[in-house]
């Protein structure tokens, strides 16, 4: 298993109903992709994280660069000040997952 932990930080909270429209056509998107495991996500305010887990880690790269994942990372720039990405290979708990991606992420800053 592979899995993407994923955070956007928010400009303001009121993006929140902008992230959460795009969130849930990325979930509709995963119902489609072969080797899609499971997505979680959670978050507050201006923080938000997903976890995405998939048999291959090609099969995720693959997924987030078509359909509605796609289009939510061209337009995130808009509603966030920054996102970060980090792989692994195993399912940690969320307390854990946001550690790593808060200190080993690649990290985007948009101005």
């Amino acid at each position: 298993m592979y899995i993407t932990i994923t955070y956007v930080k928010l400009k303001k909270r009121r993006y929140f109903f902008i992230l959460s429209y795009r969130a849930m056509k990325i979930s509709l998107q995963t119902r489609k992709e072969k080797g899609f495991l499971q997505m979680k996500n959670t978050g507050w305010g201006c923080m938000h994280y997903t976890v995405p887990a998939g048999e291959h880690l090609e099969g995720l790269k693959r997924f987030a660069r078509q359909g509605a994942h796609l289009d939510a990372m061209k337009k995130s720039k808009t509603i966030a000040s920054e996102v970060g990405t980090y792989t692994s290979d195993s399912l940690p708990d969320w307390e854990t997952a946001k550690e790593m991606v808060l200190s080993k992420a690649k990290i985007i800053t948009f101005s």
